[in-house]
């Protein structure tokens, strides 16, 4: 996965909140920081976004992106 944002941190998802439209991904990136994103439901199931499973959280300006490997 090649980005042109900086600000990429990889950790595991601990916690992911469904909603009717957005859930809320929450990543642990380490040292006791967790990183919160809400996006669509639609691109949590297109990523295959688990709990347990590692993800990207991509900063850039002031949105929250998440990404995985292919």
């Amino acid at each position: 996965m090649k980005l042109s944002a900086r600000n990429q941190f990889k950790g595991v998802i601990v916690a992911i909140e469904e909603g009717s439209v957005n859930g809320i991904v929450r990543i642990d990136i380490g040292g006791g920081n967790i990183i919160t994103s809400t996006i669509s439901m639609g691109s949590i199931r297109e990523l295959g976004l688990k709990v347990g499973g590692e993800a990207y959280a991509i900063v850039k300006a002031t949105s929250v992106m998440v990404g995985v490997d292919d």
